[in-house]
């Protein structure tokens, strides 16, 4: 019981002093430990636009972010010391949460910050969704293995999903069971 709690602890809390810890004593405090999840907000946009911009050739558009306040979706940012490392958005409705994006700055890829966007957004819907479904690109071999090691199963394909350079590329379409 003692484990579990630890884990929500880290989801939902966040202690001050360990930024100050790591400024004065670098190396004391683990970087994991420096995440902080919160709502994103309008003044977060620009850093968001930045990163969805590095990592998409057809990146989300403000008025897309701005959709998605106004219709109340869970809109979260992955932050270090200030800088936003990574964001995710997801909506919950009647039982079904469905994963809508999630992105990592590309300098902060491979370092745990997607996985634990995941845990982050899963832990959200917890308790008010019994799926979480997202779907992913077949050529994002990354985040694939990423959603099969956290549970997700493979449960059908959304043809010409996805724009791309030529065309149209399918979506693989996951789903997670929440129990």
């Amino acid at each position: 019981m003692r484990g579990l709690l630890n884990k929500i602890k880290r989801f939902v809390t966040y202690d001050a002093d360990r930024e100050f810890y790591a400024k004065v004593f670098p190396g004391s405090v683990q970087r994991q430990d420096l995440w902080l999840f919160r709502h994103m907000t309008h003044n977060d946009l620009a850093d968001v636009l930045e990163i969805e911009k590095q990592n998409y050739p057809f990146p989300w558009t403000e008025d897309v972010f701005t959709d998605c306040f106004h219709a109340g979706y869970g809109c979260w940012i992955c932050e270090e010391m200030g800088d936003i490392l990574a964001y995710g958005l997801v909506s919950i409705a009647v039982g079904e949460a469905h994963i809508l994006n999630i992105s990592v700055a590309p300098a902060q890829q491979g370092q745990g910050i997607g996985r634990r966007m995941l845990q982050h957004i899963i832990a959200t819907a917890r308790g008010r969704a019994e799926t979480v479904f997202l779907e992913v690109r077949p050529s994002n071999a990354t985040a694939i293995a990423l959603y099969e090691d956290m549970g997700f199963n493979e449960i059908g394909i959304r043809k010409d999903y996805y724009p791309a350079e030529n065309g149209r590329e399918d979506a693989i379409m996951f789903a997670l069971q929440l129990f």
